[in-house]
């Protein structure tokens, strides 16, 4: 068949965030007792479910709110009452100065960040190309494929800082920081995704006030951040002004299947963003804020995030490196300071095999990862770090993360043996 660019570029199957989802949905037909350590699924929380079933349950057993869900189409913003609740939890509580019409739904944070970035970089009016610049690399994956033009993106390497305990944290290089006119915005997550580094609120301010001088905005992608789920292991404050696009998700709270995201933008950005949705959308789906609304208006998502989600992930985290110290033990390995999200980031310095092959080894001993070059996008300069370095989820019950961690420590120590 004959393909246009736009075809070209996104039926690509090369591309990480297509091999990853693909790997996911094939992997258990080759091997159904197959440990998946790679994707992003949130854990299953027996209490966060219950509350999930209890609020379906009282949708469909409701005529009018049964009716609300599955035979209408939301406004093009976003269901009204929604975005009010949302607007009003981070008023009260954070002290945000914004109301309904700085909030905009999507179908999940993916689809946003793709009209956003869209919005803002690529090719311009006047013939000019401009990119979505990473200050801090590694960074999420599914970002790499979803510009609409080449060389979509640009990153700043980052600093290593050594830790003790076999421990490493990634730092913003401000030194190595330029923007100049082909910027046209700054992204970040926070707690990053892959590596559950949480940048400080002076990293944080910083880049802020260099987005503002630069007349261009900062874009937080906080999926697993603030102020829910609140996956953060570290003291860290929830940012946001009218220079700023917060990018939430209800995703990592247990609901990945409903597919919704919240943006925060001053009015003219969410609503620019609204119309373009609805040209690619049309509307967003409704069963997100249909079981969300309650707990918003309850300020529940937020205390749901800190008695159940964050305790759940901090001591799973904790007991993932103890499994791998343990496994591990004398291998080159260091392990990113677990500070948030669901993943660990492990780096072997010097590993004789790419992370790829490492991923291949893997997969043929039954237990998924991501190999670390994917995580790289907009850095283009050779570095033999991006090959040193994997992604591991500790979402998945105990036992399989444990089973995991072993045949990891294994195949790594054959790779060094071997070489």
């Amino acid at each position: 068949m004959k393909l246009s660019v736009f075809g070209e570029k996104f039926t690509n199957s090369h591309s990480g965030i297509v091999e990853l989802m693909a790997d996911l949905g094939n992997a258990l037909n080759e091997n159904p007792d197959m440990l998946f350590m790679g994707g992003g699924n949130p854990a299953r929380l027996e209490k966060l479910e219950e509350v999930f079933a209890q609020r379906l349950q009282a949708i469909v057993a409701d005529d009018e709110k049964r009716h609300s869900l599955l035979g209408i189409y939301q406004s093009p913003q976003g269901e009204q009452q929604f975005r009010e609740q949302v607007a009003t939890l981070l008023s009260d509580q954070l002290g945000w100065p914004i109301n309904r019409e700085n909030i905009a739904i999507s179908n999940g944070s993916q689809s946003a960040f793709f009209v956003l970035y869209n919005m803002f970089a690529g090719e311009m009016a006047d013939g000019s190309k401009r990119t979505i610049h990473l200050p801090l690399a590694p960074e999420y994956l599914g970002y790499s494929e979803i510009g609409l033009g080449e060389n979509f993106f640009s990153a700043t390497r980052p600093k290593i800082e050594l830790l003790d305990d076999n421990q490493f944290k990634y730092r913003v290089d401000f030194n190595e920081l330029h923007i100049d006119d082909s910027v046209a915005a700054l992204c970040v997550s926070r707690p990053t995704n892959p590596t559950g580094n949480v940048l400080t609120d002076s990293e944080i301010e910083l880049l802020d006030r260099i987005a503002k001088e630069n007349d261009i905005p900062l874009i937080i992608d906080g999926a697993y951040g603030l102020p829910f789920p609140n996956i953060l292991f570290t003291d860290a404050k929830a940012h946001w002004n009218d220079n700023t696009i917060v990018v939430l998700s209800l995703s990592k709270l247990g609901l990945p299947g409903v597919r919704t995201g919240i943006i925060v933008a001053r009015e003219e950005i969410a609503t620019a963003y609204s119309n373009a949705n609805t040209v690619l959308s049309l509307a967003c789906g409704n069963l997100g804020p249909a079981m969300a609304s309650e707990l918003f208006a309850s300020g529940e998502v937020l205390s749901l995030s800190q008695t159940v989600v964050k305790p759940f992930y901090q001591q799973r985290a904790q007991q993932t490196v103890a499994w791998f110290r343990e496994a591990l033990a004398d291998l080159p390995y260091r392990i990113h300071k677990p500070e948030g999200a669901i993943f660990l980031w492990l780096w072997f310095e010097g590993l004789p095999i790419s992370s790829q092959e490492l991923y291949e080894r893997l997969k043929q001993r039954g237990v998924l990862v991501v190999p670390g070059h994917n995580f790289f996008p907009g850095l283009e300069e050779e570095w033999q770090h991006k090959h040193e370095c994997i992604r591991v989820s500790y979402a998945q019950e105990a036992a399989v993360v444990e089973a995991g961690v072993a045949l990891i420590a294994e195949e790594v120590a054959k790779a060094y043996a071997e070489a």
